[in-house]
């Protein structure tokens, strides 16, 4: 049978108006009228913000709790551009399991135990004075700063961590070639794992001080948590797992007196994951296993995620495969979301060391180009407004594309008003909040604006818009932010051509009211999308 005779054998309904053949292909014209009509319902109430969210689609996806592991930085080493991918990805990624449906655990995971805080700690007891820090912590530290020859340019949310890192650096020099300061160290740390408390002490004030300063720039990110962990919540923890791996029989000792479990298929030792140092001490992989172990128990999670950079990639495949072989069936619903690394990022001043520059770079560079705009000088929170620019223009550079990829870090291209930026995201929301604030559609008048915007490049943007539910759900399946991403700036890209073509002001009623209705909509998806993305909606710039 010809496509022909298959059309003529279909019949129309309310949904399909026409059913044609072509070439090799059946062409069915749906009912635009109607396709309007059901994607413009939402909106203009108070459920236009769930737009797309309930979606028969995600009936599929398990809904549960979710435990998302993400930023966690090392205390004592700097707050650097992989911090950032950490922080802003797994944001996303919890955002978006938040927004549909799931009961999202937001733990940052502190690098705060370990062989550095010996180092750290025998290097305080060189450079530091344990009783100005306990008096005045902030301030002692930046006089030792200013007494070490280095000239500080960051404020005093930042001096913590330069202090900490001008510290380990100098002890690490130190210790390379001296090996009192080697043993020191070591002491320093065996003091900590043994909770002596004039060091366990010392290493709580340098952990709060830095948890303090952090949240300062997890402010400034949107960003909240809600746990702070860290390695050193499970010292304890971490030798009973040592146990366990002995009494099941998986602990081995290797020919250096390490303690080891074997991950080789033969069982040959040809591949091996080192748990226990030579002098009983634990190492990073000890303490996650006993940390896995643990959130399970206290949080009964349905699917852990660890948001980390792509060098930790082997370390959780060791870590998932020890959990099983222990026995622990739920580590199958436990996953690694790794990302590349950011090259060139730089301020005006040189090498970016730390999180906090950037974003003062970012905020500056964005308040020079909102400057040469005649609406900046209307606006009272500008500073606010830099900030929240600046940041959505690092968000979607980062965004774009396969978060495994490496990119090139550009300030100009990311801070462009044109082009797939997150300047031209926050620019297009902003002119929708300023179309729709002039005049609300009635429901009177609501199906008498349906022909108004059944053609041209209004049933593109309906149609993008009808999309988000697709986007949201391929953005669950890899958790990927590069496809909502994508989806907002197309979207973006669709509204600027709709402004040109479909003016509102000294258009007829209906005809205003109805390209209202499509800009109120574009609007609430272009809002709900991007702070999905973790990006605050700015409503003027």
């Amino acid at each position: 049978t010809t496509h022909a005779q298959h059309s003529a054998n279909l019949k129309q309904d309310s949904v399909v108006e026409d059913i044609s053949a072509g070439c090799g292909v059946i062409n069915f014209k749906v009912n635009r009228k109607l396709l309007v009509q059901k994607m413009l319902e939402p909106f203009g109430k108070e459920e236009d913000v769930k737009f797309g969210l309930t979606s028969e689609l995600f009936n599929t996806l398990k809904r549960g709790t979710t435990l998302v592991e993400y930023s966690s930085p090392n205390i004592a080493k700097k707050f650097h551009a992989g911090h950032l991918r950490s922080t802003i990805i797994g944001n996303f990624i919890a955002n978006l399991k938040q927004s549909l449906g799931n009961n999202v655990i937001r733990m940052n995971y502190l690098g705060d135990w370990g062989m550095q805080f010996g180092l750290l700690g025998a290097g305080f007891g060189q450079f530091g004075c344990q009783e100005k820090l306990k008096q005045n912590p902030l301030q002692h530290l930046f006089e030792v700063m200013c007494s070490s020859t280095l000239i500080c340019r960051f404020c005093l949310a930042v001096i913590v961590v330069v202090f900490f890192l001008q510290v380990y650096v100098q002890v690490n020099k130190e210790a390379e070639h001296n090996e009192d300061m080697k043993q020191a160290a070591r002491d320093f740390f065996r003091q900590l794992e043994q909770h002596e408390s004039e060091a366990v002490s010392l290493w709580q004030q340098f952990r709060e001080i830095t948890v303090d300063e952090y949240q300062h720039i997890y402010k400034r990110l949107g960003v909240h948590f809600d746990i702070y962990s860290g390695e050193s919540f499970h010292q304890d923890q971490a030798q009973e797992v040592v146990q366990q791996l002995q009494s099941q029989g998986l602990l081995k000792t290797s020919e250096k007196g390490t303690g080891v479990v074997d991950l080789s298929p033969a069982g040959d030792m040809s591949s091996v994951c080192t748990v226990l140092r030579s002098d009983g001490t634990t190492l990073y992989i000890t303490r996650d296993l006993a940390a896995a172990i643990d959130r399970k128990a206290k949080y009964h999670f349905d699917e852990m995620i660890y948001v980390t950079d792509k060098s930790q990639e082997n370390h959780f495949h060791q870590l998932f495969h020890i959990l099983l072989a222990m026995g622990h069936s739920w580590a199958d619903r436990c996953k690694h979301v790794p990302f590349g690394l950011v090259r060139g990022m730089k301020t005006r001043s040189g090498e970016v060391v730390f999180l906090e520059d950037v974003l003062d770079e970012a905020r500056a560079r964005m308040l020079h180009n909102m400057s040469q705009s005649k609406t900046t000088k209307e606006m009272d929170n500008t500073e606010d407004t830099a900030e929240k620019v600046g940041i959505s223009a690092l968000i979607v550079q980062d965004f774009k594309g396969p978060l495994l990829s490496d990119y090139t870090f550009d300030w100009d291209r990311m801070l462009q008003a044109q082009g797939d930026t997150g300047v031209f995201l926050q620019y297009t929301h902003a002119r929708l909040c300023r179309s729709v604030l002039r005049a609300s559609p009635s429901c009177s008048t609501f199906f008498g604006m349906l022909s108004q915007l059944a053609g041209g490049v209004s049933i593109f943007a309906l149609c993008d818009l009808y999309s988000y539910d697709e986007v949201l759900y391929q953005s669950a399946q890899d958790l990927q932010p590069k496809h909502l991403v994508n989806f907002l700036l197309k979207l973006c890209h669709l509204i600027a051509s709709a402004h040109r073509e479909l003016p509102v002001k000294g258009s007829s009623q209906v005809v205003a009211q109805a390209r209202l209705r499509l800009f109120s909509g574009a609007c609430s998806v272009l809002a709900n999308g991007m702070r999905i993305l973790g990006i605050t909606p700015v409503d003027k710039m």
